[in-house]
């Protein structure tokens, strides 16, 4: 290799892990090349290097980059070039993106990129979790100031067993799927989905999880120990007491006496006056001070009102710490869709629809593994006027992406299998009203929607955000969070699932970590509310309706041998476009469950149609067996009748009347219906018939 590289390796678990600086990308702050198996990333990181001014968020950019090369194939479609990221890869780059940005020092604005790319891609597990690590690694090597490392784990449990870096098989067994990131002292972020798993094994897993973290923590520190560069000098930020402590004077107590009852409305319209007022007052003349004030005010309104709900227990709309929000619900109120539910809580508020589709309707996605089909997908919708603002309304967002891939983890598990429910399930969650938690609403008015559509779900789920304040006196979890407390909080928790246990579990810290006794408490305190919003639920819909909704298009499947599949399709796919036009119905054959064919019209007829065409195809002639057949060929010898779809026997001349018949065309004619026997099969599979009736005279003469 080039340039003398450092590396660093080390045995977590099953895998080894690598990690290698020094011999690509050089020119960025930072770089690094992960191997664990037969997968390569490079994360490389890189700086502005002047801070962004007049921002208020640090602009922070994680990219997640798939080349199709690395699994050996070639991108799919007309353009033959990656171009923009499938949902999976952009769902990573927020999976990186959440545990590294409370890392960075609090004055630090600089524009910081890191982009993480797959060069190599091994399909026995799933690797996207090392992304974090690398990311992580690279910063930490790098010159970027950066409060790191951070390591990461994904965790499956595999018959009771928790394993680290699961391959392919041991997730398709496991009940849990949790990735876990962290540092040594404390946990960053959870994603989980789960099939309704306690409370304790979640808790179980991130234990077994903060282990593995502090071995890839290791691995980075080694690594960083070997290359020593110095980080960039941070901005230390204003500094006034003066005017710091006249702003304070000013500001009084008036937000702690205002922050008891306010809706959302209100609040901000108080904070925002308030920040109106002191600008105007504290600003010098010639405004060279205006962001300083700004900054105090907006220092001293966080701090007031932080303490408000930590010591005085205070809420900004006077509920109690673990109170959940007024809830409303209302089904079935679009008539012309599938299912639909109306599922308000407090501020937030979620409109639920599902639509049942075809096979065809299927979402095929081209990625590093084979190109998939997903039978279920939700989709999640935020435009700008639920939160009263004028907004991009055409691009879906990465927040977007993210919330609706929670709220589809969070419903999955409870869903009928495809085999025995063979629809393709879309459902969607559009925001009418936001004020914290739309993507927990969204989890409710889905399984609501779903219900009032007629779908045997295994039970009704529901979902709720919790928020953390934590200071030097102590802290709070609050239940049911808002969107001032999520804001001005150090924590998000989202959970989801039935009475039974958890299916969904999404965790986000903006502080410097987690400690187990206040993830417990949390989970306990979320329970009691994921329960009390279930409960709320069943009282407006306590069952699935018994009938799939009546707009749902009709599908049936029948099973039949693997050989007979052909049968169906006929040459050139003559048979099932002849059962599709007969019929008026769908016909697909299932790739993933062997042998099943399924029929979808717009009614039960035409689905009733095909289904005994299919069933009369695949449907063995027997000898000895009576048909009402149907002349489709005549000859000089005989005609050829048809028994059943595709399976046509000879009549001789001779077998369809005692008569002689010099002509067969002067008794039957092509079209005409017969009743007839089956006389012999031989070892070609040609059929012998006999005309019923002639049979029957025969036998009653020989009498």
């Amino acid at each position: 290799m080039l340039n003398n590289p450092k590396s660093s390796k080390l045995m977590i678990g099953s895998r080894e892990i690598e990690l290698t600086s020094g011999s690509m990308a050089k020119q960025a702050n930072g770089s690094v090349i992960l191997r664990c198996g037969n997968t390569v990333m490079l994360a490389a990181v890189t700086a502005s290097k002047e801070p962004r001014a007049g921002i208020d968020f640090f602009p922070l950019m994680v990219e997640y980059s798939e080349k199709m090369y690395a699994a050996g194939k070639i991108p799919g479609g007309f353009f033959k070039r990656e171009a923009k990221p499938r949902t999976g890869a952009t769902l990573t780059s927020r999976l990186i993106d959440r545990p590294i940005r409370p890392c960075f020092p609090k004055n630090y604005n600089n524009d910081v990129q890191v982009i993480v790319t797959v060069l190599s891609f091994d399909q026995t597990f799933n690797p996207e979790f090392l992304g974090i690590v690398a990311a992580s690694a690279a910063l930490s090597i790098s010159d970027i100031p950066f409060n790191g490392p951070v390591g990461a784990a994904l965790i499956a449990r595999v018959d009771g067993e928790y394993v680290f870096c699961p391959s392919i098989e041991q997730l398709e067994k496991s009940d849990l799927e949790i990735v876990v990131a962290g540092t040594k002292d404390a946990i960053l972020m959870v994603e989980a989905g789960a099939n309704e798993v306690s409370e304790e094994a979640i808790l179980g897993a991130i234990s077994v999880a903060h282990k593995h973290i502090k071995e890839t923590i290791t691995l980075q520190e080694n690594l960083a120990a070997q290359i020593q560069k110095e980080k960039l000098p941070v901005p230390t930020g204003f500094s006034n007491p003066t005017l710091e402590a006249q702003i304070n004077d000013f500001l009084k107590t008036t937000i702690e006496d205002n922050m008891k009852s306010g809706n959302k409305t209100q609040i901000e319209t108080l904070l925002s006056t308030l920040e109106k007022e002191t600008v105007e007052k504290f600003t010098a003349e010639d405004g060279s001070n205006k962001a300083e004030v700004k900054y105090f005010f907006s220092s001293l309104k966080k701090e007031k009102i932080r303490k408000t709900i930590i010591q005085s227990k205070v809420r900004p709309d006077g509920r109690a710490l673990d109170e959940i929000r007024d809830i409303e619900i209302e089904v079935g109120m679009l008539p012309a869709t599938h299912g639909s539910a109306l599922f308000t809580r407090g501020e937030t508020q979620s409109l639920g629809v599902v639509t049942l589709g075809t096979p065809d309707d299927e979402q095929m996605e081209d990625g590093l593994r084979n190109t998939t089909k997903s039978t279920y997908f939700f989709h999640y919708n935020f435009p700008p006027y639920s939160v009263g603002e004028v907004g991009n309304f055409a691009r879906t967002s990465r927040r977007e992406l993210g919330h609706g891939a929670l709220a589809e983890r969070a419903i999955r598990s409870i869903l009928p299998t495809h085999a025995t429910f063979p629809y393709t399930i879309r459902i969607v969650s559009e925001i009418l009203e936001s004020n914290g938690s739309s993507s927990m609403a969204s989890v409710c008015s889905g399984a609501l929607a779903l219900m009032d559509c007629g779908v045997p779900i295994t039970a009704p789920v529901s979902g709720i955000a919790m928020g953390l304040l934590i200071d030097e006196s102590g802290y709070v979890v609050l239940s049911d969070i808002q969107g001032l407390e999520d804001h001005y909080g150090d924590m998000d928790f989202k959970v989801a699932g039935s009475k039974k246990g958890i299916t969904a579990l999404q965790l986000d810290i903006k502080v410097g970590g987690l400690s187990e006794e206040i993830l417990k408490n949390a989970l306990e305190q979320a329970k009691k509310g994921r329960l009390h919003i279930l409960e709320k639920m069943l009282q407006t819909l306590e069952i699935p309706r018994e009938e799939v909704s009546k707009n749902a298009p009709k599908i049936d499947f029948i099973m039949v041998k693997k050989d007979k599949i052909g049968v169906i399709i006929g040459p050139g796919g003559k048979m099932i476009r002849k059962i599709e036009e007969t019929s008026g119905a769908s016909i697909s054959i299932s790739e993933t469950v062997e042998g099943q064919v399924c029929i979808a019209g717009e009614n039960a007829e035409s689905v009733d149609i095909a289904k005994k065409m299919i069933e009369g195809l695949v449907k063995e002639v027997e000898k000895g067996e009576v048909y009402e057949g149907k002349v489709v060929r005549i000859t000089n010898f005989g005609a050829f009748i048809e028994l059943l779809p595709g399976k046509e026997g000879l009549l001789h001349i001779s077998k369809i009347s005692k008569e002689r018949i010099d002509k067969i065309e002067d008794v039957l004619e092509e079209g005409d219906a017969i009743t007839v026997k089956v006389l012999e099969i031989d070892a070609q599979h040609r059929i012998s018939l006999i005309n019923a009736n002639y049979e029957e005279s025969v036998a009653s003469k020989t009498k």
